[in-house]
């Protein structure tokens, strides 16, 4: 019998075991994500690049496809932010209106259950997503963006700590210091995510107070992600422990895998303007994971990356993340005298 876990949050989105697949891109991960949800968890439809002028009809492709390999419920992750004027980046206002559109549809209704948001605050477009019917989580790196985004009137908050891959935060708080401050400061459910590639790291992050866990970098590294070039899951496979670094991306500072792109990205920042930085920066991405060029990509992976060893069957994996959770806080509890 498969082992499971009470969870507010698995209960909230319909769903066996409180695991995600965290959203990840720009290129496509509808293939990963329908292997997460059919494993049990809650697979994320990562949207196009915030350059592609036709991405939210791309995006709605995406979610149909992901419709077609699971009848479980997913997810699909939107950064989204203000611009200077203090109005929603147009492309954020394009794909939320996108993931709202598809959900009038019932038979995607059934499937498609969350939209996670991050980087910017989650009010900017808490408008258009409250009304819809779907669960809206945000992703926050700190407390006090925590406790915002659940005043805004989310459902969930991730907390996703310094160690995470892809986009990160300036101030930077490591899991284990951001899980049990979040989760004490707001009501709603926390996913927590950042540095977990295990049962064990799955136990800590129930420890600290979360409803669920999140990883991205552990299921990157996975047979069932087809729709990114297998050089990039090897390329985790043999990262060397300490071996990914942050540096300054177009909105923030990212963690990825060192390739020499990175050296071409810092010059241009002398001489491009950010929307030029961002279309440079969204083909490097995609040149990485979907054409899997090692050097000239740029491959955003998590602290973690160096601790992973092996490519993981999502099918095998999620129940079995979960059963060695149990078993370590079984194990734990025995100890106690």
């Amino acid at each position: 019998m498969t082992a499971r876990l009470s969870s507010r949050f698995a209960d909230l989105l319909g769903i066996e075991h409180p695991v995600v697949q965290e959203g990840l891109g720009p290129y496509k991960t509808v293939r990963l994500a329908a292997a997460v949800s059919n494993a049990g968890g809650l697979g994320t439809v990562s949207m196009p690049g915030m350059t592609d002028p036709d991405g939210p009809r791309v995006l709605r492709g995406y979610i149909e496809e992901a419709c077609g390999l699971t009848d479980r419920p997913f997810a699909v992750n939107v950064p989204v932010g203000r611009d200077s004027t203090g109005k929603v980046l147009p492309f954020s206002a394009a794909y939320v209106g996108a993931v709202v559109e598809a959900v009038r549809d019932p038979e995607i209704a059934r499937r498609l259950r969350m939209i996670t948001t991050s980087a910017g605050a989650p009010g900017v477009v808490r408008d258009l997503v409250r009304d819809s019917g779907l669960v809206h989580a945000h992703k926050v790196g700190g407390t006090r963006q925590a406790v915002r985004a659940a005043a805004d009137g989310v459902d969930v908050i991730v907390a996703s700590g310094y160690e995470a891959g892809g986009h990160t935060h300036a101030r930077p708080v490591h899991t284990m210091v951001l899980g049990p401050t979040v989760c004490q400061a707001v009501d709603v459910p926390v996913v927590l995510a950042g540095g977990i590639r295990d049962g064990a790291g799955m136990a800590a992050a129930l420890a600290l107070g979360a409803d669920a866990v999140a990883l991205g970098t552990r299921f990157v590294a996975s047979h069932d992600n087809t729709d990114w070039h297998p050089a990039y899951a090897q390329r985790i496979v043999d990262t060397a422990e300490g071996a990914d670094v942050v540096f300054a991306a177009v909105y923030g500072p990212s963690r990825a895998l060192d390739t020499p792109a990175l050296a071409e990205l810092a010059a241009l920042e002398e001489t491009l303007d950010v929307d030029a930085l961002t279309a440079w920066k969204d083909d490097r991405l995609i040149r990485g994971q979907r054409d899997g060029e090692m050097d000239a990509g740029i491959l955003p992976a998590g602290n973690v990356a160096g601790a992973i060893a092996d490519l993981v069957h999502v099918a095998e994996f999620v129940p079995a993340l979960v059963a060695d959770a149990v078993a370590v806080l079984g194990a734990l509890s025995a100890r106690i005298r």
